[in-house]
């Protein structure tokens, strides 16, 4: 079985870090990716993809890029369930990062690199 997804699309707000209690970072950030077909209405639509970003990824990601950054994602998609005190069942999805291509952001060439990690 196979569980993966590319994505291209520009970040839709500002990175921000978080350090769990165990020192792993995480950065979840939406991307906004354009289908590549118009509607019956003639518009092009966008699509908003949650991604999930781990350490090195998180640090590189919020020091090279910046709202409406182009960016490249390699990952897996995970979906988790659960359940609130009031008993409604949610479901989230994600994008679980494995690479990270910088395509175009605000910082110079010379200073960006594919980052990739093994699974």
């Amino acid at each position: 079985m196979i569980n993966m997804v590319m994505l291209v699309g520009r970040l839709v707000n500002d990175p921000e870090i978080v350090e769990r209690d165990n020192g792993k970072k995480v950065s979840r950030v939406t991307l906004a990716v354009n289908r590549k077909f118009k509607s019956n209405d003639g518009i092009y639509h966008t699509d908003f993809i949650d991604c999930v970003l781990w350490n090195n990824f998180a640090t590189n990601v919020n020091e090279y890029c910046s709202k409406g950054d182009l960016i490249g994602v390699r990952g897996r998609i995970q979906v988790e369930t659960y359940e609130k005190e009031d008993g409604t069942k949610h479901k989230i999805t994600d994008v679980i990062a494995e690479s990270i291509t910088f395509l175009s952001t605000g910082k110079s060439k010379d200073q960006l690199t594919e980052l990739k990690t093994e699974g």
